[in-house]
């Protein structure tokens, strides 16, 4: 029995009125359908257009990635370089801006939040990220601050009749320490103004850095997570870790020895529960996939047919003991990044995102960080 037929069977055995279903979770509830960027796989991430129509596919956290503008703002972007998610490049009234930046040891070329103010920010319009999806939203939506977001969930939440959450991660802290724009500080200052400082507040904050998780912890007790990534998945499987995404950042200005992979074992996982409440790892660290040989020509095989290799030439693989671990440990999981084309999709799947999300509900996840929030949510409900 192949593992999504057995993830199919198991998920419905679970069946029954929703409202009482009991799921492999941490604590028995509905796995949280997480709003990564917004809508991404429909609109340009991070923007409120995004944001509302993952509320309206029924996400109930919405995502945002909180960056520093040079005034102090915390405003929403996946990266302090946004040449790629506006259209930055093509405005000549900053082209002067463009510039070379480390960012976490990286030296990369283009335009950086940190050298606008908000409302010159304001004058650009985010543009969709990956050229396969839908480019006609290109040009139409500003870019959000942090409190334009909360505000967002919190009159959406009262739309809908259902509370939304506010999902944030604090991306690249060290960097941004570096530039005088300390995250931690105004991200809580301004959580505090809306009443957001417990545990039972609408607001979870996440991290790729370990010591900003700590000092928040030190400030807040607010739900934190744990990020953990890594830079590519080995023909056969394994984890691949190449700098600069192979240890937290912090880990390395400090010179600690430790990776990401370092965090999810055991003893590592028991460290995280001293700070944190959850991981949020990349998928693969839970279930990976590998690519065939079948003809023992040193090539993987291409499953497919189309003559390149991507997600569809790939096999899933047994589940790892890490979601298993986390939960000994205390701590919920909700991996990333669930994406619906085709080619983002491994073989097993047959093209059918739902077959995803069943395999890893199934196997236990807390929640997803999906670009299709329908999608996700679909797959959980039905």
């Amino acid at each position: 029995m192949t593992l999504v037929l057995a993830a199919a069977q198991a998920l419905a055995a679970y069946g029954g009125d929703r409202g009482e279903a009991k799921y492999p979770t941490l604590d028995g509830a509905k796995p949280l359908v997480i709003g990564h960027r917004g809508a991404a796989g429909y609109l340009p991430d991070h923007t409120l257009e995004g944001y509302r129509k993952a509320i309206e596919l029924g996400a109930d956290f919405i995502e945002p990635d909180l960056v520093a503008t040079r005034d102090g703002v915390l405003v929403a972007r996946h990266e302090p370089n946004i040449i790629a998610t506006t259209d930055v490049k093509d405005r000549p009234e900053f082209a002067s801006r463009k510039t070379q930046r480390l960012v976490d040891g990286a030296r990369e070329e283009g335009w950086f939040v940190s050298d606008f103010t908000l409302a010159e920010l304001k004058t650009l319009r985010a543009i969709q990220p990956f050229p396969d999806r839908d480019q006609s939203y290109n040009g139409k939506f500003q870019i959000p601050t942090f409190e334009e977001v909360l505000d967002l969930a919190r009159s959406e939440s009262a739309r809908v009749g259902r509370s939304i959450g506010v999902y944030a991660e604090t991306k690249h802290p060290t960097y941004h320490a570096s530039l005088g724009l300390k995250l931690e500080d105004r991200l809580l200052d301004t959580l505090a103004r809306y009443g957001y400082t417990s545990k039972t507040a609408p607001v979870i904050l996440q991290s790729f850095e370990v010591a900003n998780l700590k000092y928040l912890r030190g400030k807040t007790q607010l739900r934190l997570v744990q990020l953990v990534d890594a830079s590519d998945i080995n023909a056969d499987g394994s984890i691949q870790l190449a700098a600069p995404f192979d240890k937290p950042y912090d880990f390395a200005v400090a010179g600690d020895a430790r990776t990401f992979a370092s965090l999810l074992t055991p003893a590592g996982l028991q460290e995280i529960r001293t700070y944190a409440d959850g991981i949020g790892p990349w998928k693969p660290y839970l279930i990976p996939s590998r690519l065939l040989d079948d003809n023992h020509d040193g090539q993987p095989d291409d499953l497919n047919g189309d003559g390149q290799l991507d997600e569809r030439d790939r096999v899933m693989m047994q589940p790892t003991d890490v979601l298993r671990n986390a939960h000994a440990a205390g701590l919920f999981v909700p991996p990333y990044t669930f994406r619906s084309e085709a080619k983002r999709l491994a073989s097993d799947f047959k093209g059918d995102p739902a077959a995803e999300y069943r395999l890893f509900y199934t196997l236990g996840v807390d929640g997803v960080f999906s670009e299709f929030a329908d999608h996700a949510k679909a797959a959980r409900d039905d």
